[in-house]
């Protein structure tokens, strides 16, 4: 009885695939710089509301007298704003924030506003240029398009005045506290020497950290 022939050999099969082209070079996405921004300010922000005053100090009523002349009155606010500083610039943002509320389309124009730097300057590859109804924009033309298009709608819309009667309603609760809150209670020996002038600086702050932090990423987006 003739012996059975020996079954045929098997060959490996490889399943792997070659990627595309196209999916080998990814543009990067300025997506991880816009969240080291955001997460930056608001880690600078909280620190900086951290350093607040109490609130029931803020609003204690036997502190509260007239003033005796207006260089007193200058002299209270001076000394009252180095120490609730951070307090203060929390009221006049809130005051912002309300008015804003207030007024829906300002708020939703400010959004809108901000998404369009954001996007179509400060995170945007400069390659492929931006097209908008068929025509090339170069970046300077970008920018150009971008601080008319704020100029008209912070100045010459509602969003101007509403900003600025905020500012100004703020600031005068700020001033009237000053001049009626008594200070010798205060330590203001406590402040720290040199510190930051006010709330603007904090986010000033902020913004700069973010910047550098995001450079990394930014920087290859634009190239």
């Amino acid at each position: 009885m003739a012996a059975a022939p020996p079954p045929p050999a098997i060959l490996p099969v490889s399943n792997q695939k070659t990627a595309p082209a196209a999916e080998e070079s990814q543009p990067p996405v300025a997506t991880p710089a816009v969240r080291a921004l955001i997460n930056h300010i608001t880690a600078t922000v909280r620190s900086g509301l951290s350093d607040r005053r109490p609130w029931p100090e803020l609003v204690d009523r036997s502190a509260f007298s007239k003033p005796e002349s207006i260089t007193d009155a200058t002299t209270r606010i001076r000394k009252n704003y180095a120490y609730f500083r951070i307090n203060y610039f929390t009221v006049v943002a809130a005051v912002i924030g309300v008015s804003l509320l207030t007024n829906p389309f300002s708020l939703i124009t400010l959004l809108a506003l901000l998404a369009a730097w954001i996007f179509l300057y400060l995170f945007r590859p400069t390659e492929p240029p931006l097209v908008v109804l068929g025509r090339t924009f170069s970046e300077r033309e970008t920018l150009g398009m971008l601080i008319v298009l704020s100029i008209i709608l912070v100045f010459l819309t509602s969003v101007g005045s509403i900003l600025i009667s905020a500012v100004l309603v703020g600031s005068g609760i700020v001033c009237a506290h000053g001049a009626f809150r008594v200070p010798e209670d205060l330590f203001l020996d406590e402040q720290e020497p040199g510190g930051p002038p006010g709330f603007l600086s904090l986010l000033g702050g902020a913004a700069s950290n973010a910047a550098a932090s995001a450079a990394p990423i930014i920087n290859p987006v634009r190239a």
